[in-house]
């Protein structure tokens, strides 16, 4: 595949379908006048709600795949939410956490879920709420815990002061949570509320357990920790900024008159125990002002991190791994190009760990290869000249591997499968006939799936459907009130159409013109 069209498939991935919008939609008096409803007017489209479509969820399907969770309106306490639990197979509906059990003692209103997740377990529910924005995409908040053993509700971080955790997540055995408080990163006993602070030197310039603006801006860093598999210890990001000349960015958006934002670099992560005690620090090579650690997780082990670690141009990127007591690294496999290199998403671990899934593009075309911890195998297990955009799920068990992919037209997105052991042949599992976007979010086991589908001008449906016969099982959102709305509309059709940028290089593009 010649070089031209390697960089063509990567700009089009980053640029469509932001390239030529023509949105001709000019407030029309005769709408107004006459109460048209075929004629838009932007009061209609921005003020009206009258184009907002339906929603479902947050759905979190359940550890072994037997059910999800979503949140939906209480019937009994006006404002509350409940969490409820669903059966794929049969549409069973239980009632897990009402709004009466969300509500804190001498409080009159249940707490507001922001978001939630169980514990390994399933015993224990952590609920974030009152949250306020940091950055772009952080949020600091509230924390709860929530025993349905017991119905015992218990706010996190003891005299902190309120909305400034962040980030919390239950230990792997449940009985911690581990969270940041302005910088510094704390364990809190589940079972006597004891709270043990792990770093000390959080501050203004110290940086423990998230991330800058920088790294959530340019590699969607934000949760800034790891437990280790065996609870014993948190490997975080520490971005050092003492003694690194600030950048200055103005930002105009957030309020009326713009602020001045500062910020500096990364500089390393630290593995400390979870009982408090001295940190092992990474022992990478070169100057940390001059390379990013966008990634980092434990390596299927309590032993070893693996860490990505990239150049300052981010045209190469050195998958690392390090030993955990002592900081020791070893470099298991590098990628670079003359252009750029994009970070590689959550790695997952096969084989009982001996055994990881990477994303390359060193073929001409973006794949799924399998890795040896060792770095001494790399084997292609998606092939053809498609670029694979990211991995839903892996069932390891039946050896496949579920993936969206768009072989033949850029525009669209539709979900395949392959061998994890690379034979054969990728399987579309989408429907043909269906042209457009489709996104899922799968169950662990891969048997089923939310499947959301639309398509240029015609609103989103979402489905539950079984896998790997694609078969809808119901229909958890139809949009048939905003599907109503637009089919009363003039319209003319959508153009889709590439310009030639020179070089070979084709970019696409869409319009939209009035009606007339």
């Amino acid at each position: 595949m010649p070089v031209v069209q390697l960089k063509e498939n990567r700009v089009r991935r980053l640029i469509l379908p932001f390239i030529v919008l023509l949105l001709a939609v000019p407030p029309s008096p005769l709408a107004a006048q006459t109460g048209d409803r075929s004629l838009l007017t932007l009061e209609r489209i921005f003020a009206s709600g009258e184009f907002r479509g339906d929603f479902f969820g947050p759905a979190r399907w359940l550890a072994d795949g037997s059910g999800y969770t979503t949140l939906e309106p209480s019937i009994t306490v006006q404002g509350g939410r409940e969490i409820v639990r669903y059966d794929p197979e049969t549409g069973e509906r239980e009632v897990l956490v009402s709004a009466e059990r969300l509500i804190p003692e001498g409080a009159a209103e249940p707490l507001y879920i922001n978001g939630y997740q169980w514990s390994e377990d399933g015993n224990k529910l952590l609920v974030f709420t009152n949250t306020r924005r940091v950055w772009r995409q952080n949020t600091r908040g509230d924390y709860w815990v929530l025993d349905l053993e017991n119905w015992a509700l218990h706010k996190l971080g003891g005299d902190f002061e309120p909305t400034w955790l962040m980030f919390a997540k239950f230990s792997p055995d449940g009985t911690r949570v581990g969270y940041v408080y302005k910088n510094n990163v704390y364990v809190e006993s589940l079972a006597d509320g004891s709270i043990t602070q792990l770093t000390q030197d959080g501050d203004g310039v110290i940086i423990n357990g998230t991330s800058d603006w920088v790294n959530e801006e340019e590699f969607f860093l934000r949760d800034g920790f790891r437990w280790s598999p065996d609870g014993e210890s948190i490997a975080y990001w520490q971005f050092d900024t003492e003694g690194v000349h600030e950048f200055k960015m103005i930002n105009n958006t957030d309020s009326l008159y713009p602020t001045i934002i500062s910020f500096q670099y990364p500089k390393r992560v630290g593995v400390v125990s979870a009982q408090g005690g001295e940190t092992t620090w990474i022992r990478t090579e070169g100057d940390p002002r001059n390379h990013y650690i966008p990634r980092m997780e434990w390596a299927a082990s309590s032993d070893e991190l693996v860490i990505q670690y990239m150049n300052r141009l981010q045209n190469t990127n050195w998958l690392l791994m390090a030993n955990a007591a002592s900081g020791e690294v070893r470099n298991v496999l590098t990628e670079r190009d003359e252009a750029w290199i994009d970070v590689v998403e959550d790695l997952n671990w096969l084989d009982e760990g001996k055994k990881f899934t990477w994303i390359s593009e060193r073929n001409g075309w973006r794949h799924v290869y399998t890795a040896d911890r060792e770095g001494i195998t790399l084997r292609l297990t998606t092939s053809g000249d498609f670029d694979v955009v990211s991995v839903q799920a892996i069932d390891e068990d039946g050896g496949w591997i579920y993936f969206i992919a768009s072989p033949d037209d850029p525009k669209t997105r539709y979900l395949y499968r392959s061998r994890l052991d690379g034979h054969g042949r990728a399987a579309r599992l989408t429907p043909e006939g269906q042209t457009g976007t489709h996104a899922y979010q799968m169950s662990p086991d891969g048997r089923w799936a939310f499947h959301t589908y639309s398509r240029f001008g015609v609103p989103s449906t979402i489905e539950l459907v079984r896998l790997p016969e694609h078969e809808t099982v119901r229909t958890l959102v139809d949009n048939s009130r905003l599907h109503s709305a637009v089919g009363q509309l003039k319209r003319s059709p959508a153009e889709f159409f590439r310009v030639d940028i020179g070089d070979g290089v084709m970019i696409d593009g869409w319009m939209m013109k009035p009606h007339d």
